[in-house]
């Protein structure tokens, strides 16, 4: 391996695998029951030699548990719908194909599961983990002789690729010998099967997604056929790099241009032009360089984003995609799946590249769409979220290929892949604030409240993150070594703040760097106390028609509409809203006078009642921005001139606010 610092037990492996072949032949119904949390700390498995070495290896599921607000985020998913899914939506339900019944057998059963097995292993939820356990049972105990696994009623390629990404988390968290067997026999069978059954359609276009457990099987077994496979997914799957390097789909998608009605709405242009999809994409480069080893394709994902953002960036950190790339204009919208899927490919690009922008963008996404496309108690999502979002209701725009319930919240509004699919959110990134580093040390790569178990160089560590970020600017992390130990820290310091320190025990170390990580090497000692302060001044940024939104650290700020909730249909244990405006809404503002307003951070930081920072700002109400069919218009060009009375406009984080306004024309001065 080329993390050599970090330890794996070859006779604990080899003992493993054994019994894993044994169980794999002689117990085809064997049943592992879910096991309580164990904050044993485990060794971390880098990449091996035909690979490049990851500038930072992602932590084994378990390592790392939630505190304070995270926790508390995480408990509402599992009170909410991600924990009673299965006892309310039938495709995922007693009669799964996942389960053997005759019920959905395509992507919604994997779906699931990848986050529901990181839920209730974070939470060490014996509930959630017994629901887990019912589709891993059946799916590790009957597997087919020729080595295919899932349901029988179809051989798509796609549905399992998910389902690897939930076995090797499972595997991570309980150590199950089933999981290596089952996923070596099925690559094999898949070798064999791509030349004369290639990728297509979704699996094509996500052959990526592949790629990261073939690499993870490798990493733990060595067999060179695995470099093969993960090859020949590269060669057939969908080149996203080139797409990059010329793009060409720099306006709004239409149902025309992609001929959606031609070829079941799965032609290359329609597949290439999908916002969840380009989601997926921004791995793409970024793992195909571990097995290429060329600095270009990792680097290519900064051109990927820069080419996103140019032409289809909203300020959340996220491009529009409803359902294919909408532009620029903010009162488009972003599917949640390409939401959750934009925060896991970070996150795995962080780990390869180890470039600290990637760790400013997936913390701006995921600490403002992704609570902002939810009801507070999670029992109710959108399929679309719009920065600006005056109205959610039965309307046909401005989806560009979605169908009008797009916006509701509900329990699967227009399409039930994000029912399925939003559970992995905030799971993953909880699995990804901390990484081990490539010089044998950890990096904190993201920030929230949480407690480290892991092994440096041969020795247990434990450390404790108590913090309010991304509502408060300071961090303390306690370090408890078992022993007095050396190794380097990595501490990301996001580009947007200024004048950020460290103290370590107390002494202040060197400034660090906006846009780096720094770096502190030195014996640490049980108890040893690091204090980081990252200043939030608020700042306003440009947008679509020189608009301006109000940002504050990691949060972006929006002007919260009044809202009337209108219950359209009951839904089992949930059910379908409309929104409608109860305020206007058409403000300017003037970006010179903008006040931060702190309040205590306790329940509910994501909510109009415990928003625990709110931004005072002036502005005037501008007469000629309306809505049309319950959406804004877009933004007027600034600078805008305004006769209204001058008035303190209130924002609050993007999250809290379920109609709002986030990106407004700025007033001349």
């Amino acid at each position: 391996m080329k993390s050599a610092g970090w330890s794996f037990s070859r006779r604990t492996f080899c003992k493993q695998f054994s019994a894993a072949a044994f169980l794999a032949t002689n117990a085809r119904a064997f049943s592992f029951s879910p096991v309580a949390a164990d904050t044993t700390p485990q060794s971390v498995i880098g990449n091996r030699s035909l690979l490049a070495a990851n500038a930072f290896d992602m932590l084994p599921l378990g390592a790392i548990r939630p505190a304070g607000w995270l926790r508390a985020q995480l408990e509402i998913q599992a009170n909410g719908l991600g924990g009673h899914l299965d006892e309310t939506w039938p495709d995922v339900g007693p009669n799964s194909g996942w389960l053997g019944g005759t019920g959905e057998s395509w992507e919604r059963g994997p779906y699931f599961l990848d986050g529901l097995i990181p839920l209730a292993y974070l939470l060490d939820d014996v509930r959630l983990k017994s629901k887990a356990q019912k589709y891993i049972d059946w799916t590790l105990n009957n597997s087919q002789p020729n080595g295919m696994f899932g349901p029988r009623s179809n051989d798509d390629w796609w549905p399992r690729m998910v389902m690897l990404k939930a076995l090797t988390q499972y595997q991570e968290a309980t150590g199950d010998p089933r999981v290596i067997p089952i996923m070596q026999r099925y690559f094999a069978y898949q070798l064999a099967q791509l030349p004369t059954r290639p990728l297509r359609d979704w699996g094509k276009f996500r052959w990526h997604d592949e790629v990261v457990s073939v690499l993870w099987l490798y990493n733990r077994t060595g067999d060179p056929r695995l470099i093969e496979l993960a090859k020949l997914l590269h060669q057939q799957g969908y080149d996203w790099q080139a797409e990059f390097s010329d793009f060409k789909y720099t306006q709004r998608i239409t149902p025309e241009f992609i001929k959606l009605n031609e070829h079941n709405g799965l032609s290359d242009t329609a597949l290439a032009t999908h916002g969840v999809n380009n989601a997926m994409a921004l791995k793409a480069s970024p793992v195909w360089s571990l097995l290429s080893e060329n600095s270009s394709d990792r680097q290519a994902l900064l051109h990927q984003l820069s080419e996103l953002d140019r032409y289809h960036g909203l300020p959340t950190g996220i491009f529009s995609a409803d359902e294919h790339l909408a532009g620029l204009n903010p009162s488009q919208g972003t599917e949640l799946c390409t939401v959750v899927e934009a925060m896991y490919s970070l996150e795995v690009a962080l780990s390869i590249m180890g470039n600290p922008e990637l760790g400013d963008r997936f913390e701006r996404i995921a600490y403002n769409c992704l609570p902002g496309t939810f009801t507070d108690d999670m029992w109710a999502h959108q399929y679309n979220q719009q920065p600006n979002q005056v109205q959610c209701s039965l309307n046909h725009k401005p989806w560009t290929t979605d169908g009008p319930e797009s916006n509701l919240y509900g329990l699967e509004p227009n399409f039930g892949c994000c029912t399925a699919n939003f559970h992995q959110g905030w799971p993953k990134l909880t699995t990804s604030l901390w990484m081990a580093s490539a010089d044998h040390g950890l990096a904190a790569v993201a920030y929230a409240p949480c407690e480290v178990h892991t092994i440096v160089r041969d020795t247990p560590v434990r450390i404790t993150e108590e913090t309010d970020y991304p509502f408060r600017d300071t961090i303390r992390i306690t370090v408890h070594p078992e022993r007095p130990l050396s190794f380097p820290l990595q501490l990301r310091i996001p580009a947007w703040t200024k004048n950020s320190s460290i103290r370590v025990n107390g002494q202040r170390q060197s400034e660090p760097q906006p846009g780096s990580f720094a770096r502190i090497e030195r014996t640490w000692k049980p108890g040893d106390t690091i204090e980081i302060t990252l200043p939030m001044e608020p700042r306003a940024s440009k947008g679509f028609n020189d608009s301006i939104a109000i940002e504050r650290g990691p949060l972006v700020f929006s002007y919260p509409i009044g809202e009337d909730w209108l219950k359209l249909r009951d839904r089992g244990m949930t059910a379908d809203w409309q929104v409608y405006p109860t305020t206007q809404w058409n403000y300017g503002l003037n970006s010179a006078s903008i006040k931060a307003i702190e309040s205590s951070v306790a329940q509910g930081p994501f909510t109009l009642k415990g928003a625990p920072v709110k931004i005072e700002v002036k502005g005037r109400k501008v007469p000629v921005w309306m809505a049309e069919d319950g959406v804004a218009n877009p933004v007027p060009q600034s600078p805008i001139v305004s006769d209204q009375p001058e008035e303190t406009v209130e924002l609050v984080p993007y999250g809290a606010a379920k109609l709002r306004i986030t990106s407004f024309p700025e007033l001349k001065s």
